[in-house]
């Protein structure tokens, strides 16, 4: 590959950017109430100039409701797409997303627990669902990394996606007898587990934006040991990578990212899975071209997920979950059966 094209150069930054920019103006733009562009690039522009909002019922939709909502949509699909990417290239398998550890499962728990049982902090900014999901997000990666270690002391990919299949059908099991027992909060407990980012504030957002600067950052970074991974963990071995560190600090990374997305949007799936599976036939399996890609069209996808969510069955709401099982299920598939085919005829 020649040099040029190793990284994700600055005009690819920009047209990516762009676009996501792009589709991120749709999304507020189109809703339950049509608002026209000039009037939402006129709210955005007094908003970041520090003027005082307009009075009326647009500006009011535009900053309190869809605003906030595109945010955290753009920074939870971008999380979830990066963690997928890191997975699948630290794990070489085309299966493995964030949620291939058990983490996604482990951070439901959590979440299921605080609103089955009304737990709350007031004392904190931030709801017990989310402190609770990341907290049982982190516990779920202790257990299955030290039970695989327990078992291979190398951390064999095919010892932690074993643990961690195993976890989740444990924790499943803790769910449904949560839920069988959780009374007039089965409504609320369901719709949550099929995901949704309805009521999201710019807190969320804040949270977001943090966990993916950081753990991201460190995903990122790491671009170079996952493309030395890619070959297998001995070739990584050979060229000087730590294995074994870099696999627990992609492990580390990847968990807490997804810890964070599940306590805010509740379980989200396939995005992980298929935008890397997408974002490859574009720009290639080179990690440090494929990783910031993932990101960007991991916001697209989500954000249109959502936006589907919203409009499909209007005024009723889907589950954004719902929609992205129903087109990430169809897009593996088609993916699945191209990549078949393209071996059958090498």
């Amino acid at each position: 590959m020649p040099a040029r094209r190793e990284g994700f150069r600055p005009l690819d930054y920009l047209l990516f950017s762009l676009v996501t920019l792009a589709v991120m103006l749709l999304c507020v733009c189109v809703g339950s109430v049509g608002l026209s562009l000039s009037d939402v690039a006129r709210t955005l522009w007094r908003g970041l100039v520090g003027l005082p909002a307009q009075e009326g019922l647009s500006s009011a939709i535009i900053l309190a409701v869809r605003l906030p909502r595109v945010l955290c949509v753009a920074l939870t699909g971008a999380s979830l797409a990066l963690c997928g990417g890191a997975m699948q290239g630290l794990l070489r398998n085309p299966l493995a997303d964030g949620s291939t550890l058990g983490v996604s499962s482990g951070a439901s728990l959590g979440a299921v627990i605080a609103i089955a049982f009304g737990i709350t902090f007031p004392a904190l900014p931030f709801a017990g669902t989310m402190l609770m999901a990341i907290l049982f997000g982190f516990l779920s990666m202790v257990v299955i990394l030290s039970l695989a270690s327990r078992l291979d002391g190398s951390l064999a990919t095919g010892t932690i996606i074993l643990v961690g299949v195993i976890w989740s059908m444990f924790v499943s099991s803790i769910l449904s007898l949560i839920i069988t027992f959780a009374g007039e909060r089965v409504r609320s407990i369901t719709f949550w587990t099929m995901g949704s980012l309805q009521g999201s504030d710019y807190g969320n957002a804040l949270v977001l934006l943090g966990a993916l600067s950081l753990c991201g950052g460190v995903l990122l970074l790491r671009s170079r040991e996952l493309n030395a991974f890619a070959v297998g963990e001995d070739n990584a071995l050979s060229v000087g990578v730590d294995v074994r560190r870099v696999k627990l600090l992609v492990l580390v990374c990847v968990s807490a990212l997804v810890g964070v997305c599940v306590s805010i949007g509740g379980a989200i799936g396939f995005v992980g899975l298929v935008t890397p599976h997408m974002t490859r036939l574009i720009v290639g399996p080179n990690h440090r071209r494929l990783l910031p890609a993932s990101m960007f069209a991991g916001a697209v996808f989500l954000l249109l997920a959502d936006l589907l969510a919203r409009v499909l069955l209007n005024p009723v709401e889907l589950p954004i979950g719902v929609v992205t099982s129903f087109a990430g299920s169809i897009a593996f598939v088609i993916i699945f059966y191209r990549a078949r085919k393209g071996d059958a005829h090498a």
